[in-house]
This record gives structure tokens, C-alpha cells and sequence, in this order.
């Protein structure tokens, strides 16, 4: 990763009327080697969008509590948009050379969203941190609390870090973080207590390593899904995850591909996209209490799998590694602790299962196995 440049200037924000157009204001005072610091113990409240793009050489240090406005009508107008799985944001921040810590916290202010997602289901639920057109930074020690979707999402960035991130919320659509079209990002060494995905890896998602994280009460770490939109080509790439503990959660590790039919999950619909998935490592992860250790799909939001199989995907899944599991699930699926289904055995190639010592309550531990080569599965398959 880049190393930063040190930082010869300090500027304090107080909190005040209006934090928001403070915060920008010192954050151009300070760009290009300074250090902008968010007072331990203040609270600072965002009512309108920051958009903390093109900064270069700079630190913020966030010691006080970040929390986001009430205004919900204002925020589903004039969130930042992205033409993603109705993605949105409160603010953007990106640039060269930017950092972000120091053990505060951002509270994405998610219970006043409830009654919103409630009456409308593709209503705008902002999003609390978007690294945006990054180039070389990281965000560190840094709690992130009560979102509405997503607590992060990184798109069109590289050689970006994140550690020692303490994330906690239980909305729907909680996922910990969310990668689009984005090169050389690391997650480690975090704790996760969300309502879906711990990590998930979107189109375009290319070199990441995520390791060292405790997950609880996720959908697990999970590529896609992919596919969803017809006519893109949709490609995940060179992923490893790795030393990973995940409990009372749907899934361990997945990946998750629309059939090439029209499919629907809850607001979500779709299917009929291209690509491919490669070379993707999961190992060394511990399991408890979890629906499925492991998760394949090629029929992603669809219940119909007839359908499925005569509407195969093209989006190819190849050089797939997944071991060295141990653990417990939680018996909803019986003694099966797996399931590994492709649309056709022509789009899963090179995919290796092995030393999975995961038990299903009543000690069974096998694998439901359609329509996927079965050489590299070292597991005892049931169909």
C-alpha cells in the first residue's frame, strides 16, 4: 500500500449549527498535509451531504460521535446516488492519501428509517461511509453504528485499507461492506454484529484479502450477488478470506449468481447477466450456529429450480478453494451442512471442497451437490 506523507498542519472543528459545512470547511483548510480532528467526546450531527472527494495528503481524526440528520425526506433527495442496487450515500470520501481514524464513532441514525423502508421498499436508505474514487488510504479504529443499508461501500478505488472496525447494527440490508468495481482492498481484524452480508464482493470486485474478522448474526462473506442485471458483465477475482469466525448466521462462505431467468428475493430482481468468478480462496474458517457452512448457488432468488436448470447462467464459476472449516451449524437443513448447486455442470469447473469438520446437531455433515463437477469435492455429497 502507499505510505502516507506527514502532516504539517492541525485543524479542530467544534461542533455548532451547522457541522456539516464546518467540517468541509476545514477539511479544504487542511487538505494536501494536514490533519482535521473531530474533538473526543463532541457530537457532531451531518444534515446535508459531504461530498470529500479529491482530497490529497490527509488525515481525519475522528475522536467525537458522527451522527446523521432525522430528515429522512431530505436525505432520499439529496443522498449521493449510485446506479447500483438503489445505492446512496451520506457523504463521499476519496482522493490520495487519505486517512480516517481515531476511535470515534459514526451513527448512521437507522431507527427513524424504519418506518420509511417499511412503507416504501425502494425507498433511499443512505449509506454512512462510501470511499469513493480512492487511490491509497485507510480507515482505522473506527465504531460505525445503527445503519439503515449497508454500513460501507467502496466503488471505482485501490490499494485501500480498513482494520480495526467495530460495526454494529441490525437492519435489513446491513451489509459490513460492499465492494464495486474496486482493486487491492484489504478488510481485516474487525468485529461485525450486523443483519446481512459481513463482506460482500459486487461486480468489478479484483484483489482483495479480508481476514481476521469476527462475524455474527450475518448472511456471511459472500461474492455477489452477480448476474442480476441483464446484458453487464459481471467479474470477481483473486479474493482470498481467510481466519474468519462466523456465528448464528445464514451462511459461512458464499457465492451467490442469478439464473438466466427473471428471478425476485424480497426488493430485489433480476437475472440474465454475464461474467465469471475465479480464483477465490475461503480458509481457515470457524462456524457456529449457521444455516450452511457453505454456500453455492447458481440459482440466487430462485425458488423454481426446474426453471433454473432450464434457464442455466453463463456467469462461469472456476478455481474456487474452500477449507480447513470446523465448527456447528445450526441443523435447519438437517445433516446437511452445505450446499453446492450450479445452473449446469459446464459453469462450475475447478472447484475444490475439503477438510470441512463441520457437524450438524445431530452429527451429520454432508453436502447437497447438484449439477457441479464432482472431482475436487473431498466431501460426502447427497443429492
Amino acid at each position: 500500500m502507499p505510505v502516507s506523507t506527514p502532516r504539517t498542519k492541525t485543524c479542530e472543528v467544534a461542533p455548532g449549527a451547522d457541522d456539516a459545512s464546518a467540517i468541509l470547511s476545514a477539511v479544504k483548510s487542511c487538505n494536501n498535509g494536514g490533519r482535521v480532528v473531530l474533538a473526543r467526546g463532541a457530537k457532531y450531527t451531518i444534515s446535508k451531504p459531504m461530498d470529500l472527494r479529491d482530497l490529497q495528503h490527509i488525515d481525519i481524526v475522528l475522536q467525537g460521535t458522527l451522527t446523521f440528520s432525522s430528515d429522512t425526506s431530505y436525505w432520499q433527495k439529496n443522498a449521493f446516488k449510485f446506479k447500483f442496487q438503489n445505492a446512496a450515500c451520506y457523504f463521499q470520501l476519496g482522493g490520495t492519501d487519505v486517512n480516517v481514524y481515531g476511535g470515534g464513532t459514526i451513527d448512521g441514525n437507522g431507527g427513524v428509517w424504519g418506518a420509511v423502508f417499511a412503507a416504501n421498499k425502494d425507498a433511499v436508505r443512505p449509506i454512512p461511509v462510501c470511499v469513493v474514487e480512492m487511490n491509497g488510504g485507510s480507515i482505522s479504529d473506527i465504531k460505525m453504528r445503527n445503519s439503515a443499508q449497508w454500513f460501507n461501500l467502496v466503488v471505482d478505488s485501490k490499494n485501500v485499507v480498513y482494520s480495526g472496525i467495530s460495526i454494529d447494527g441490525h437492519a435489513k440490508n446491513t451489509d459490513g461492506w460492499d465492494t464495486l468495481r474496486s482493486d487491492n482492498i484489504v478488510i481485516q481484524n474487525s468485529n461485525i454484529n450486523n443483519g446481512d452480508d459481513c463482506v460482500s464482493f459486487k461486480p468489478g470486485s479484483t484483489n482483495i484479502v479480508v481476514q481476521n474478522l469476527n462475524c455474527k448474526g450475518s448472511h456471511g462473506i459472500s461474492v455477489g450477488s452477480l448476474g442480476q442485471y441483464r446484458g453487464q458483465v459481471d467479474i470477481v477475482e483473486d479474493i482470498y478470506v481467510g481466519n474468519v469466525t462466523m456465528s448464528n448466521a445464514s451462511s459461512g462462505a458464499r457465492i451467490k449468481v442469478w439464473p438466466n431467468v427473471q428471478s425476485t428475493m424480497g426488493e430485489l430482481s433480476g437475472g440474465g447477466g454475464t461474467g465469471r468468478v475465479r480464483n477465490i480462496v475461503f480458509e481457515k474458517m470457524h462456524v457456529t450456529n449457521v444455516e450452511w457452512a457453505v454456500l453455492i448457488t447458481q440459482c440466487y432468488a430462485q425458488k423454481d429450480l426446474n426453471k433454473c436448470r432450464s434457464n442455466p447462467t453463463s456467469l462461469a464459476i472456476s478455481n474456487v478453494v474452500i477449507k480447513d472449516f470446523t465448527g456447528t451449524t445450526s441443523g435447519k437443513h438437517g445433516s446437511q451442512v452445505g450446499s453446492l448447486i450450479c445452473g449446469s455442470p459446464s459453469v462450475c469447473t475447478n472447484i475444490s471442497v475439503s477438510n470441512i469438520n463441520v457437524k450438524a446437531p445431530g452429527g451429520g455433515s454432508s453436502f447437497e451437490c447438484k449439477n457441479i463437477p464432482t472431482a475436487g469435492l473431498k466431501i460426502p455429497c447427497s443429492k
